[in-house]
């Protein structure tokens, strides 16, 4: 929702609810992957504070300094933690789950790249899309290729750590395909002897 009024408004406000939520959501996704080799019903205060604290600066220090860098090398900061912590589990803990993890970075990965390409070479990509085919100029738009691919780079991320946390948990997930092509987890409950 955000983004969407940002895009719609280029708004300063609209922004915030933009990028914000990036920070909030990735923290999440930083807690889920730091505790999903815990026994049910713990929760790390220790790392949660630090994450909530580590959110409010973000937060404070942005909305004084009005600096998009900052935002972008505090969500780097953050994916970077992520990315670590993930290449672990794929290569000690979950070795067969390298698929799925590494395509979801690499797709992740794919928009960032587009989105730093729109972001320097702007100009030149309005005047590339004057002088060709409407349907040609519509696949430059690379800002919108970062929405769609950063999108389904996190939505394969949380099945990941779906993934991973179910099975460390004993429930035995599988991934499979809707309509052959949109991949969901499912699980069945830990079998009582």
């Amino acid at each position: 929702m955000g983004s969407w009024c940002f895009h719609m408004t280029l708004k300063y406000e609209m922004q915030l609810l933009d990028e914000l939520p990036m920070i909030y959501s990735c923290c999440i996704f930083v807690y889920c992957m730091f505790e999903c080799f815990k026994m049910k019903n713990s929760v790390n205060y220790h790392l949660l504070f630090i994450l909530v604290l580590f959110s409010l600066i973000v937060t404070t220090v942005y909305l004084k300094v009005k600096e998009p860098i900052f935002h972008q090398v505090m969500y780097g900061v953050l994916v970077f933690t992520l990315v670590l912590r993930s290449i672990y589990i794929v290569t000690w803990v979950y070795p067969w789950l390298r698929g799925l993890g590494y395509t979801s970075l690499g797709i992740f990965l794919m928009g960032f790249l587009l989105w730093n390409i729109d972001n320097i070479f702007c100009d030149s990509l309005r005047n590339f899309r004057k002088k060709v085919p409407p349907i040609i100029g519509v696949t430059t738009q690379f800002h919108a290729w970062w929405h769609i691919l950063t999108g389904l780079g996190s939505y394969l991320h949380i099945l990941f750590s779906l993934y991973t946390r179910t099975l460390y948990l004993r429930y035995r997930p599988k991934v499979k395909f809707l309509f052959g092509i949109w991949p969901v987890i499912l699980f069945e409950p830990l079998r009582k002897h």
